[in-house]
């Protein structure tokens, strides 16, 4: 463990020697030998499919490697400015293509595999994806830290590297069984620990005051830690030499291993402790239905955090630093509210450990730190109960009271003794228990609060954050969401990343709005039909992948209708289950002709919650109604129902290119940003949705004419709810609605069980929060609008090229200048 107060150098890496790898193919043709040999300890003839793998991820890191030292001694030399990005979740996707790419050695690495009589897609389908992620969250963090090192901009992501990530879905009857998800079961090729650098992380036991020279001071005395063992994984930027770091935490305990229990034959007693410490760093979001489970959650919350303040702290700044500079190093970004009890942490070093006064930590405190909000939804901004922070982080509990009651005297002097702003303004609530609110602790703490696209900033200014934002309106600003060009487009639709290169030239891959150059080439009926091609040739591939790994085809001449993303009510899946079963109620009884309905498959990809029963009674109905209208001869080409389980990034980068109609569905006001919006549409699917989210700024840049909007706006949902919305209503008036619920509930989907699926209808007809009734029948409209303009497929190539060619500000370099200029400031190190 690193000793704070210890002599050492600038920093550890400055002392490490640097030699590069040969980037010649003969140069890697040794190198991989050489480790296929020494690291795996095979030769070439005795080595499996495997043991080739992990050589050749030895050999991409070994050449990251180099660079990465470099990095790490220049940025510490100039003692420059460092993103710290706190996330609970990095969905990353596979890694070797991406530094294959990034690096500029697909070819070399192809190359040298061939004259080793090895073909590299062999071993690109083995690499496990490592599932520290849940869905958009973790995608986005793990786009940002990309773009950092595309930019040169010095940032280290921390997170946890849980042993379990997401888990592995499987299907059981169609409903959704959770496997766990064993990514590291064949060992990790990616990430390497430096145990020398773990950290202490306490919890638990009481405070007390003592006297220091005169100053009553308070020490924690905590119960038990645990230690966090940082395991580092190298980002590359694209084709800038630069590499950044992912440091993610892995919990193991500071006594293993009792031997005296062991020798007296009580083996279970004897790694107990090591059991309940890496229990923290076990899985993604454990189950928190339970106390026991909430508990968890937040010993995984602040054993993260902690970590990584002390980390940054005690490792990357000189043992000498003067930390009242401290905001001049580093921004801490908090990315959800996951990280917030990093606040009241870098308090506590501040005050208790290093001896600042309470309000220079403060105003440290309050420069260190921007939050990002994530939700709309009251029930994901996160609190935590005081019984509970109390118990296990006492010492943190007590600098929160103090920096509420400072926060509350503001509050008094800005606006009187208006008890009721106060009490909705407090971190602490009263009701219906009393807890600290996560986010206002982060808005009151922060330099900046963002939302991440303009409506859900507005919202966020306007309702969720109303009292804040008139207290601190220079706080909040917008941070539009983005995703990463070179996994979403070169790695994901190589085919596209050709047709663009050829026509714009290669410089697009990190300057995204040159894809505007597109729009002209929308005239051109050749370039049409490349474009078309290339879509046609990633439904084929589509359907090789789903056959090979589900078993199930596509059909290449079907309008392939996409809707992938968490399974949550807000995000109304349900939606689009009721217009399939609307479409094939018209068939099944008659009333439509087979040949008049324009032929789709329906795609979706969705994980409930393990705790979320009604998300798993949606997939229920999905993969049921599914298994009925497959297996229907009247609707026998025309409709088709395909839900593959486990979608995770490996999929989405071949779902996504294929898609021809973009499902973004969400009820107006209740999605933040969204960003698989935004690879539908840079990949040339349509959008069918709402005015919700960044949908609104897609709408916006590609043209009305390119997007399918239907439903309420969100002040109109708020007028509803204020009317009082009635589901029945809509029920009673539309007699497709009436048909598709009453089909649902007849047991037609359920083997005639009728009670299978009636909690789904029952919560439709008498309360659907989500106004999935109200929407309906805007959006079945909207899908006869989509089947009219598929109908003319090179209109709708064009409208698919407009929509490439427009949607260039979604890149996440963008996002990444604009947190640059409006919160961090922080210039790259070239």
């Amino acid at each position: 463990m690193v000793n704070p107060g210890a002599a050492r150098p600038t920093h550890p890496l400055a002392l490490a020697p640097v030699v590069s790898p040969p980037s010649s193919v003969d140069g890697f043709v040794k190198q991989f030998l050489t480790n296929l040999n020494f690291d795996q300890g095979v030769s070439l003839s005795e080595s499996d499919a495997n043991d080739q793998y992990l050589a050749l991820a030895g050999t991409v890191r070994d050449y990251l490697m180099a660079r990465w030292l470099e990095d790490q001694a220049r940025q510490n030399e100039q003692q420059s400015k460092t993103v710290c990005y706190l996330s609970a979740e990095y969905l990353l996707g596979r890694q070797l293509d991406n530094n294959l790419l990034a690096a500029r050695l697909t070819d070399i690495a192809t190359d040298a595999l061939a004259q080793c009589g090895i073909d590299i897609n062999d071993l690109r389908e083995l690499e496990v994806e490592p599932g520290l992620g849940n869905g958009g969250l973790g995608r986005l963090a793990a786009c940002f830290i990309d773009s950092l090192a595309t930019m040169s901009v010095p940032n280290i992501g921390y997170g946890i590297r849980y042993e379990y990530g997401i888990f592995r879905q499987t299907f059981v009857d169609g409903e959704q069984v959770e496997q766990p998800d064993a990514w590291l079961r064949m060992g990790s090729p990616w990430d390497f620990p430096h145990p020398e650098a773990a950290q202490t992380i306490s919890f638990g036991g009481r405070t007390e005051t003592y006297d220091d020279n005169g100053t009553e001071r308070t020490r924690w005395i905590p119960d038990w830690s645990v230690l966090a063992v940082p395991y580092n994984m190298m980002v590359p930027g694209y084709h800038n030499g630069r590499v950044n770091t992912l440091r993610l935490w892995r919990a193991v305990a500071t006594n293993a291993f009792d031997l005296r229990i062991f020798n007296s034959g009580d083996y279970e007693e004897s790694v107990r402790a090591q059991t309940f410490a890496e229990n923290i760093s076990k899985v993604l979001y454990p189950e928190d239905s339970t106390p026991q489970g909430k508990e968890l959650r937040l010993q995984q919350q602040y054993f993260f955090v902690s970590a990584s303040i002390r980390d940054f702290i005690d490792t990357v700044l000189p043992a000498d630093y003067d930390l009242t500079k401290l905001p001049d190093r580093v921004i801490f970004q908090l990315n959800d509210t996951h990280p917030v009890i990093g606040v009241p942490e870098l308090m506590r070093v501040l005050i208790d450990e290093k001896g600042m006064e309470w309000d220079d930590a403060w105003a440290i405190t309050q420069q260190c730190f921007a939050y990002t909000c994530h939700t709309l939804l009251p029930e994901a901004l996160e609190v935590w109960p005081v019984d509970l922070l109390g118990r296990l982080l006492p010492r943190h509990l007590e600098i929160i009271y103090r920096i509420n009651e400072e926060f509350l005297e503001e509050v008094r002097e800005r606006f009187g003794d208006d008890m009721l702003r106060i009490r909705n303004m407090s971190i602490i609530g009263e009701h219906p228990y009393r807890s600290v609110r996560m986010a206002y602790l982060a808005t009151v703490a922060g330099a900046k609060v963002n939302g991440v696209a303009e409506l859900h900033s507005q919202l966020l200014r306007d309702k969720v954050l109303h009292d804040f934002a008139e207290m601190y309106p220079d706080k909040f600003t917008n941070v539009t969401n983005g995703i990463t060009p070179r996994r979403f487009i070169r790695l994901a639709n190589p085919s596209l990343a050709e047709l663009i290169t050829e026509a714009l030239g290669a410089g697009w891959t990190i300057d995204l709005e040159r894809l505007r150059g597109l729009e002209a080439l929308a005239e051109d009926p050749e370039f049409r039909e490349r474009f078309g091609a290339v879509k046609a040739a990633n439904k084929r591939r589509l359907n090789e992948v789903l056959f090979q790994r589900d078993g199930v085809h596509v059909d290449e001449t079907h309008m392939l209708d996409v809707m992938v993303k968490r399974l949550h009510e807000y995000k109304r899946q349900m939606l689009k289950v009721l217009h399939i079963v609307t479409l094939y109620d018209g068939i099944a009884s008659g009333r439509v002709a087979a040949a008049d309905v324009t032929p789709r498959t329906f795609i979706f990809g969705a994980k409930a919650a393990p705790g979320y029963a009604m998300a798993k009674r949606i997939i229920h109905l999905i993969n049921a109604v599914g298994s009925v209208v497959n297996n229907d001869p009247r609707v026998e080409g025309r409709l088709k129902v395909i839900f593959p389980p486990n979608y995770n990034v490996t999929l989405a980068e071949k779902v996504i290119p294929a898609a021809d109609l973009s499902e973004q569905i969400s009820l107006a006001g209740k999605e933040a940003s969204g960003t698989g919006n935004m690879k539908f549409a840079l990949n040339g699917a349509l959008t069918i949705g709402t005015d919700d989210g960044a949908n609104v700024e897609i709408r916006q840049l590609v043209g009305d004419d390119n997007f399918f909007l239907f439903g309420m706006t969100e002040p109109e949902v708020e007028v509803l709810w204020a009317q009082g919305y009635t589901p029945a209503d809509f029920y009673q008036a539309h007699a497709g609605l009436r048909g598709a619920l009453d089909l649902i509930s007849s047991g037609a989907f359920s083997e005639g069980d009728r009670s299978v699926f009636e909690p789904v209808v029952s919560n439709l007809l008498y309360d659907d929060r989500f106004m999935v009734l109200a929407d309906y029948a805007s959006y079945i409209a909207a899908q006869e609008r989509v089947d009219a303009a598929y109908a003319d497929q090179d209109a709708w190539t064009k409208s698919a090229i407009l929509n490439v060619a427009r949607s260039g500000f979604f890149s996440s370099d963008r996002s990444m200048r604009d947190y640059i200029d409006r919160i961090w400031h922080t210039p790259p190190v070239l």
